[in-house]
C-alpha cells in the first residue's frame, strides 16, 4: 500500500474517529504526511517508541490496537493457561498513557486474555515486579521515560520480569506485520471485560509487597531507622510516576526528611517546569537546587517520568550543588555494595556485577579489586536482565549490582529492569553511612576510589537526526566508521576496535582478529591503550546517533585535558562525514 493510499484509508474509513481524520485532514505540508506514513512506528526489541499522532509512523490508540493484537495472539499460542496467567498494564503520566493502556487492556480481554491493570500511574519497575510476582505471562508499561513531552512509547515485558527478549519479539512483531489490515481490531468494552473476570484493576496489594522487598536491600537497617533524619534529601519526580513509591520507600527505612519540590510533584503530561523530563540534564534540577539551598539538602535526587532512572546532585562544601554523571553514580553504588558487604562477610564467591559497554572500565577495575567478577553486555537494560536470569538458571554466579552509564540502576533480584526506587534507597543509605560512620561525603569517596584505580572521566554528545533523512545521515555515519580504520585519537593508541555489528573485534597492537560473543548490534567501540574508550551508536529509543566518551589519566587535569581533546577529534571527523 503507497503511502498516499495508506493516507486516504487513515482520513476516510469510519473505522479512525472523526478526530483522527480531521487532524490528518489538516496536514498540508506534504512531508509531514509522507513521514506519517512512509512506514510503521518500528517494533524494536523493547517495543514502540514515537511521537503522538495521526498515522502509522506515530503512537496512537490504532497502533497500539495492532501491537497489542499481535501481542495477544502471542500470548495465545501459550494456551488456556498462558491466557490465565495473563499480562500486567502500567502506565506513566504522559499524555494519553491511560488512554493507550485501557486500549490495550480492552483489546487483551477480547481475545481472552486475563489482564492486571494498575489504578494509577506507577513506575516501569513496579510493572516489572509485577510480572514476577503475579506470575503473569507479560506485561506492558506505557511510557517514553525520558523523552520530550510530544512521545510516548509502549514496552513489552515477558514472564521473567525483564523486556521481551529478541526471539520473542521477533515472534510479535512476525505477527504484527501478518496483519497487512489496520481495520477490524475492536477492543472489548470496559463493562463487559470487567463483567467476565478479564479486567483485573490493581494497587496497594502490589504496591506492599513491592516495597518490602525494596526495604530489605538495606545493608544497615538500623543506621537508618536511629540516624535516617540527619540526612537532608531533597526530591523531585519530574512530574512523574515516583513521588508516591519513593518517599514511601525512603521513609520506611528512616529517611523522614525529605523534602519534595512542590512545582514538580504532581503529574504533568506537559511537563511545563522542565524542558526535558531527564535527570540527566543539569536544567532538570533548577527547582530542587532552589529547594536544597534553602534546607542546605546533602543529596538532590530525581527520577524520570516512569521512574527507572536516578539522577543526584550533592552539595559542596560551598554549598553549591554538583550533578553526578550516571557512571560516577553507579561506581559510588558498586564501591559501597561491595566493599560493604565485604566487610559484613556477605559477599559471596561467585558475587557477579553486569554492566553495559558503553559504562565506564572504573567498575571492572573496583570490582577485580574485590575479587567480583564482572559481565559486560550491549547497551540497554534489558541485557543486564537477561544475564543475570542467566546467571540464575545457569548457577555460577550471585548478581549484586548492575547499572549503565544512562542513570540506570538495579540491586535485588526481584525486578529485572532498572529501578529508580531502588537506587534512591541504596544511595542515600550509602549517603548515610559515608556521613555518620566515615565522616566523609560522596566527593571524599570518589576521589579515594580515584586515587587508588586512576581518574575516569565521562561525557557523551549526540546529534538529533529525525524522520526518515536522519535515519539515512546515522546510517552515512556509521558506514563511514566502519570502513575507515582508526588507530589513534588525539594522539592516542587505539588497542581494540570492536564491531557489533560484524561481531568482530581487533587488536591493533598484535593485528589479530577475534569473535564478539556479544548479540549483534549497530554499535562500534574504540578502546584505549591503558584504558578508557570512545564507543558511537544509534539510539534504539530515540531519533540519535550517541557518542560515549571515557577516558583515564594518573590526574583530574589530565583527564579533563584528555577528555577535551578526545571530544573535539570525534566531532570533527563526524562533520566531516555529515559534509560530503
Amino acid at each position: 500500500m503507497s503511502i498516499q493510499d495508506r493516507y486516504r484509508l487513515w482520513t476516510e474509513d469510519p473505522y479512525f474517529d472523526e478526530e483522527t481524520r480531521q487532524e490528518l485532514r489538516e496536514i498540508t505540508d506534504p512531508q509531514e504526511i509522507e513521514d506519517r506514513f512512509y512506514t510503521d512506528l518500528e517494533f524494536g526489541t523493547g517495543g514502540l517508541r514515537g511521537i503522538i499522532g495521526a498515522g502509522t509512523n506515530r503512537m496512537n490508540k490504532y497502533v497500539v490496537r495492532k501491537v497489542t493484537q499481535g501481542l495477544a495472539e502471542c500470548v495465545c499460542d501459550h494456551g488456556q493457561e498462558g491466557m490465565r496467567r495473563g499480562v500486567v498494564i502500567a502506565y506513566d503520566s504522559r499524555r494519553y498513557s491511560p488512554e493507550f493502556a485501557l486500549e490495550a487492556a480492552l483489546v487483551l480481554a477480547k481475545n481472552g486474555i486475563k489482564v492486571y491493570l494498575f489504578d494509577a500511574l506507577r513506575p516501569t519497575p513496579e510493572l516489572s515486579f509485577t510480572v514476577r510476582h503475579l506470575r503473569a505471562l507479560a506485561g506492558i508499561v506505557v511510557t517514553a521515560s525520558h523523552n520530550p513531552k510530544i512521545y510516548n512509547g509502549y514496552k513489552v515485558y515477558w514472564d521473567d520480569g525483564g523486556q521481551v527478549p529478541p526471539v520473542k519479539a521477533d515472534q510479535i512483531l512476525a505477527r504484527i506485520e501478518a496483519r497487512e489490515s489496520w481495520l477490524g481490531i475492536e477492543p472489548l468494552s470496559l463493562e463487559e471485560a470487567k463483567r467476565c473476570g478479564l479486567l483485573q484493576i490493581i494497587g496497594e496489594e502490589i504496591d506492599k509487597p513491592y516495597l518490602a522487598r525494596v526495604g530489605k536491600l538495606a545493608l544497615y537497617p538500623d543506621l537508618d531507622k536511629q540516624k535516617g533524619k540527619e540526612l537532608s534529601i531533597v526530591y523531585t519526580p519530574l512530574h512523574g510516576a515516583g513521588n508516591i513509591l519513593v518517599r514511601r520507600a525512603l521513609s520506611e527505612l528512616g529517611f523522614s526528611s525529605v523534602n519534595v519540590v512542590l512545582e514538580q510533584e504532581h503529574p504533568d503530561p506537559e511537563f511545563t517546569t522542565v524542558p526535558y523530563p531527564n535527570p540527566e540534564i543539569p536544567a532538570t534540577f533548577e527547582l530542587a537546587r532552589k529547594y536544597g539551598n534553602a534546607v542546605k539538602a546533602d543529596l538532590l535526587l530525581a527520577t524520570d517520568p516512569d521512574a527507572d532512572r536516578l539522577g543526584v546532585a550533592l552539595r559542596t562544601p560551598q554549598g553549591d550543588y554538583i550533578q553526578l554523571t550516571g557512571n560516577q553514580i553507579g561506581i559510588l553504588l558498586t564501591y559501597y555494595i561491595l566493599s560493604q558487604k565485604k566487610a559484613l562477610g556477605t559477599l559471596p564467591d561467585n558475587a557477579t556485577i553486569i554492566k553495559t559497554v558503553a559504562s565506564t572500565d572504573l567498575a571492572d577495575e573496583v570490582a577485580r579489586y574485590f575479587n567480583v567478577q564482572v559481565e559486560n553486555v550491549l547497551t540497554g537494560f534489558k541485557f543486564i536482565a537477561e544475564k543475570e536470569m542467566e546467571m540464575e538458571e545457569g548457577g555460577w554466579g550471585t548478581f549484586e549490582f548492575g547499572f549503565e552509564e544512562s542513570y540506570g540502576y538495579l540491586a535485588g533480584d526481584f525486578v529485572r529492569d532498572k529501578d529508580g526506587i531502588i537506587a534512591s534507597v541504596i544511595l542515600a543509605e550509602a549517603a548515610l553511612y559515608y556521613q555518620q560512620i566515615e565522616g566523609r561525603n560522596f566527593f571524599a569517596v570518589l576521589e579515594r576510589i580515584y586515587q587508588q584505580f586512576g581518574y575516569y572521566l565521562d561525557d557523551q554528545e549526540s546529534l538529533a537526526l529525525e524522520g526518515k533523512l536522519g535515519k539515512e545521515e546515522m546510517a552515512l555515519i556509521m558506514d563511514s566508521l566502519r570502513q575507515e580504520e582508526i588507530h589513534e585519537l588525539c594522539g592516542i593508541s587505539i588497542e581494540r576496535f570492536d564491531d557489533y555489528e560484524l561481531r568482530i573485534g581487533k587488536n591493533f597492537e598484535t593485528g589479530q582478529t577475534y569473535p564478539l560473543k556479544l548479540p549483534r548490534s549497530n554499535v562500534l567501540r574504540y578502546s584505549f591503550e591503558g584504558g578508557g574508550f570512545v564507543m558511537v551508536r544509534p539510539s534504539g529509543t530515540e531519533p540519535k546517533i550517541k557518542f560515549y566518551f571515557s577516558v583515564k589519566a594518573d590526574t583530574l587535569a589530565g583527564a579533563e585535558d584528555f577528555l577535551r581533546k578526545v571530544k573535539e577529534d570525534v566531532m570533527q571527523r563526524i562533520n566531516q562525514i555529515r559534509a560530503v
